[in-house]
């Protein structure tokens, strides 16, 4: 196992930036800035022991400075949408930027993506660890409450990435963090990812109306272009006449998981044939968000002068439900001082 950091650009306010590279004996290779606790690539070996890179990204910091589809990203405070930007704690209303049409995506317009964050490595001799810390003050994106959070990559010798966050509040306030990567094991810019096949464990979705903002009810996946129960390709349904693909573009949507607890548990298993790259995907959240890079239009100029195009990535972002503060009846995003936030979820490669 193996940690270096170096120097990787500079902020236009002169702060330097670092990059941390984990890297493990079977060629796993994972790399993240101290600038949005991003994880800017991901090399994992192919069948034949070829190396590639299966995340999209950037080659230098100025493409992450700008990097509006939150590739590889930390997202926080909150996560997905929240509908007009509005929710209610102890009865006091708050209102967050409307940065998605008429709702808050992501944190806002200074998420957790756009910060600098306080590095430290840890290393031992099964692990690689950079934990990344911020402190988020009282305000901040008009969200209550100061918080302090920690985001912990770990790569392990048993080809794992792990991504650990915490969070503590002096006052009670939401959080919903994710990972936004975008994936294609075929290598990032290598196509769409539409003959990669995907399973995720999950009976129902949550329909959305034309914002992507959840309706009254979950709906069973069964019949539908959103069953995933069984392993298929991405594309096989992805242009089926249905109202929700309509909205989307594509995949936009969160899945309900199968699972009782918060225990770490599959969510997803995505497999790229040509390849034989195999990814697993354990969490202890909830829901997963698939997201079939329906936005991406060509330009953007990625890593190693690649051109990302609508459906060039995937991403399967492990999170609370979106709207979850204006849905009691969702599982709680709610964080009270006193208590800790805490959300694991790993990224298990191999390849057949």
């Amino acid at each position: 196992m193996a940690i270096t950091k170096a120097r990787y650009g500079q902020m236009p306010d002169g702060q330097d930036i670092t990059v941390f590279t984990m890297s493990n004996p079977s060629g796993v290779c994972a790399r993240v800035i101290n600038y949005g606790a991003i994880l800017i690539s991901l090399e994992t070996p192919d069948r034949h022991g070829a190396v590639a890179d299966i995340v999209l990204g950037y080659d230098s910091l100025d493409g992450w400075l700008r990097n509006e589809p939150y590739l590889g990203a930390t997202i926080g405070r909150h996560g997905n949408r929240i509908a007009r930007g509005r929710f209610r704690l102890n009865d006091v209303e708050y209102q967050l930027a409307t940065n998605n049409g008429p709702n808050h995506l992501h944190g806002g317009l200074r998420g957790f993506d756009k910060v600098i964050w306080t590095a430290v490595i840890h290393e031992t001799k099964t692990d690689n660890n950079v934990i990344f810390s911020y402190v988020s003050p009282d305000g901040e994106e008009n969200y209550p409450g100061t918080l302090s959070v920690s985001v912990t990559y770990t790569l392990t010798n048993t080809n794992e990435l792990k991504i650990t966050y915490q969070a503590e509040t002096d006052k009670t306030t939401i959080i919903n963090l994710t990972n936004h990567s975008y994936f294609n094991l075929a290598g990032q810019g290598n196509g769409d990812i539409l003959s990669h096949l995907l399973a995720i464990n999950a009976d129902q979705f949550l329909p959305t109306d034309e914002t992507a903002i959840p309706l009254a009810e979950p709906a069973s996946v069964a019949g539908t272009p959103f069953d995933f129960r069984q392993s298929k390709p991405i594309g096989r349904d992805i242009e089926a006449d249905h109202q929700q693909l309509a909205f989307g573009k594509g995949y936009d949507h969160c899945f309900i998981l199968n699972k009782t607890s918060d225990e770490l548990s599959l969510a997803a298993r995505a497999e790229e044939t040509s390849s034989g790259r195999i990814m697993e995907v354990y969490t202890t959240e909830p829901g997963v968000q698939l997201y079939t890079g329906n936005y991406l239009d060509g330009t953007i100029t990625g890593k190693a002068a690649k051109v990302y195009r609508i459906r060039n990535g995937f991403c399967l972002e492990t999170q609370h439900f979106p709207d979850s503060p204006n849905r009691p009846d969702f599982p709680s995003t709610i964080l009270n001082p006193g208590d800790t936030f805490s959300s694991t979820t790993v990224y298990k490669f191999m390849a057949k």
